[in-house]
């Protein structure tokens, strides 16, 4: 059965987590100074390059100290209103059973767009009357974004491990693993990963899953490669993959994760499975990877991974009957990514009007942006009079009024009107 190392082999405590004893001491001594009262800075500031240990130092830190994490990412809480669902309450009050409470906003870098600026206040307003402790985790503290937020926080930088931090770590997985690696082999692997302790995991399993023995001619290929020919290397891998096994393998090689891998084979799998009932197959299989996809969103039970992963790489693979070699063919980014960061602005300003429309109508803001606002823009294109008094009442910025209008004029008109 398929499993990530980088899952299986992740720290439960804190003495297991690789590197940045400093670093890791001074968040412990913070957590523990709630003991004898709330500390002046109510929440920490984690910060520093990805995959060098962060966010799992807080859950170790959560299993050593037997408190409960009560965790999200940038997607859960991007919104004032979705911070507050999550955190509010949280923050003010103790566990249901009587346990610890420690709170993780985890890749606040994630946040972006007007909607984001909401969210990034809210956090700031919960940490000011936190009852518990708050952690905020991101690749730079130093955004402009989180300027006021830095204040409400203890800052503590995470770096990258050495070399021979990661080393230490890749040769305790060959020995759980039951693999004789060459020293100069790992010492490859880790010197590659920069650091990035995640990445040479990633590589390690690719390289010496289902092998007794890892020699340095097995893994010199690997090179200091980019990110963009990785994600090359991984498509190739899966759709001209010839066992179920190495197409499976290849995820663990992918410098992206298996929402982002899953757009990029849709995008290119009609280009490089031409025959059509081969196409059905690959289709069918990528059809049961998304069903899968839904049940983790729905239930978050993320044994549903694997299934995810069988489809969209070894059924993928395995649909390659009759499609002919036919020269080389190019992989494109995935056109649905492009078209959501393009359109991201017109849909974060949607939603700030839909929220206006909630505080005054008494409905959801995703229902208002998308049932109330198509009617606003008619009005607002065709009665200059009405539309000023709609935007006094729902009070509108001068943005919100010309995105409504959709004309630089009338939107000019309407606030002539306000003013």
């Amino acid at each position: 059965m398929y499993h990530p190392w980088t899952v299986k082999y992740k720290p439960k405590t804190l003495k297991e987590v690789v590197g940045n004893r400093e670093a890791i001491q001074k968040f412990v001594e913070w957590v523990k100074s709630w003991n004898k009262g709330i500390p002046k800075k109510r929440a920490a500031f984690l910060y520093g390059p990805p995959g060098i240990g962060k966010t799992v130092t807080v859950e170790a830190l959560a299993n050593d100290l037997k408190m409960e994490l009560v965790e999200k990412n940038a997607s859960d809480y991007r919104t004032e209103e979705a911070v507050k669902r999550f955190a509010g309450l949280a923050s003010q009050y103790s566990s249901l059973f009587g346990t610890k409470r420690i709170i993780l906003f985890d890749e606040l870098d994630g946040l972006t767009g007007t909607a984001d600026k909401g969210g990034v206040k809210a956090i700031t307003d919960i940490i000011k009357t936190a009852q518990c402790p708050i952690v905020l985790v991101a690749n730079s503290a130093y955004d402009p974004r989180f300027i006021n937020l830095r204040n409400y926080c203890l800052l503590i930088e995470f770096k990258k491990p050495s070399s021979t931090d990661v080393l230490k770590h890749l040769k305790a997985i060959c020995l759980k693993e039951g693999i004789k690696a060459e020293e100069n082999a790992l010492k490859f692997i880790a010197q590659r990963s920069e650091g990035d302790i995640r990445s040479a995991v990633n590589d390690l399993q690719a390289l010496a899953q289902g092998k007794k023995h890892l020699t340095y001619d097995d893994v010199s290929w690997l090179g200091y490669r980019d990110r963009q020919e990785t994600i090359f290397t991984v498509l190739r891998m899966i759709l001209y993959g010839r066992t179920c096994e190495g197409a499976k393998r290849a995820v663990n090689m992918a410098d992206v994760d298996i929402d982002m891998l899953f757009e990029w084979i849709y995008e290119n799998v009609p280009a490089h499975l031409t025959d059509p009932h081969d196409l059905a197959r690959a289709m069918d299989a990528l059809s049961m990877a998304d069903v899968y996809r839904g049940r983790i969103r729905s239930t978050q039970d993320w044994s549903f991974v694997r299934y995810v992963i069988d489809f969209m790489t070894a059924g993928v693979a395995m649909a390659r009957v009759n499609t002919k070699p036919s020269g080389w063919t190019p992989f494109h980014f995935p056109g649905r990514v492009q078209m959501l960061s393009r359109s991201k602005g017109e849909r974060a300003m949607q939603l700030e009007i839909g929220r206006k429309v909630k505080r005054r109508c008494h409905i959801s803001a995703t229902r208002a942006s998308k049932e109330v606002l198509p009617y606003l823009r008619i009005i607002f294109k065709n009665n200059v009079e009405m539309a000023a008094g709609l935007a006094k009442w729902l009070d509108l910025s001068p943005e919100m009024i010309e995105y409504l209008a959709e004309n630089k004029e009338k939107a000019e008109a309407i606030n002539k009107l306000l003013s």
